[in-house]
């Protein structure tokens, strides 16, 4: 039998060596944001005949929207995306950016949609997002301490589930600040659509290790707390892996052969998943044998930077 807790603090080193990185990409470059979250103007059109992305880039340049974003979805269609200074405000300005594209690149523009978004209802987005995995993560770190109430100390279950939830979150999002910095990907709405369906399929996975551990531990005669929860990860292991590469082929061909402006929500998912499976496995389920051991002591000194913090100390 695989000894996945005795193991842990390898599981919890990958995960420093996945996390750190991002963080200090965080840190140093935070997350490039698209028009969602910064006030301007996106709009697809089409040409006909068509046209390739250098020409797309260079006319909207000459018309003077020098920073606009060019994206070829396929099909001759552009997603067009134009900075805060660039706004088209009124119905005039965009007729006259039509006309300017049709005249310089001899083709027919047509506009398949266009929206505009102020300053104000970026900022509201971008609050509204963290508003929203706050409260994700305090709702399930409630049910979780409810739906566990009779085990002793409930709330370090919750705890222990938010914690892995912050480390599937903390992974995503500083892969795509690693992105931004050194591909130029932005996030959007789909961005936080996203990360709120890694969350709850974070928790879930959790939950379904965290469930067979109880039943384990209630039946009683598995041993010691270790042995229990290394058996329930066990039992468990087959279901999660079976769910989780059914999901992952699905997004994948949907990473592959889906339109582009899915592809980088499909993504989000994509890590998700991965992360969300280990974390379940390798992060929640040890930390709770830490917490029942009280190992944090053993845990802060495993920490290479604390551990030389305290003996210097």
């Amino acid at each position: 039998m695989f000894d996945f807790v005795g193991k842990r603090y390898w599981f919890f080193l990958l995960s420093a060596l996945i996390i750190i990185p991002g963080i200090i990409s965080l840190s140093v470059f935070g997350l490039k944001t698209g028009i969602d979250f910064n006030s301007g103007t996106s709009m697809t059109l089409h040409f006909s005949p068509s046209v390739d992305e250098t020409q797309v880039r260079s006319t909207l340049s000459n018309l003077g929207y020098k920073d606009a974003i060019v994206q070829h979805t396929g099909a001759d269609d552009f997603i067009v995306r134009l900075a805060t200074t660039e706004l088209i405000t009124d119905q005039t300005k965009n007729q006259q950016l039509i006309n300017g594209l049709n005249t310089q690149l001899n083709t027919t523009t047509e506009q398949k949609d266009l929206s505009v978004l102020s300053a104000a209802i970026a900022a509201q987005t971008a609050r509204n997002a963290v508003i929203a995995v706050i409260v994700a993560a305090v709702g399930i770190l409630l049910y979780i301490s409810f739906a566990f109430r009779k085990m002793p100390k409930p709330l370090r279950w919750g705890t222990c589930a938010v914690i892995a939830m912050i480390h599937d979150v903390l992974v995503v999002v500083g892969i795509f600040s690693i992105l931004g910095w050194a591909a130029g990907v932005e996030i959007d709405a789909l961005f936080i659509t996203g990360m709120l369906t890694v969350v709850g399929y974070s928790v879930h996975d959790t939950i379904v290790v965290f469930d067979r551990i109880r039943e384990n531990q209630s039946r009683g005669g598995g041993g010691s707390f270790e042995n229990v929860v290394n058996s329930s990860i066990l039992q468990t292991m087959t279901r999660s892996l079976n769910t989780s590469l059914t999901v992952l082929f699905v997004l994948l061909a949907l990473f592959v052969l889906g339109g582009a402006t899915i592809h980088y929500f499909t993504l989000v998912l994509l890590i998700g998943v991965i992360t969300g499976t280990y974390s379940s496995v390798c992060n929640a389920s040890q930390l709770l044998i830490v917490w029942e051991n009280n190992e944090w002591g053993r845990f802060v000194s495993w920490i290479p930077f604390l551990r030389k913090k305290a003996v210097e100390g």
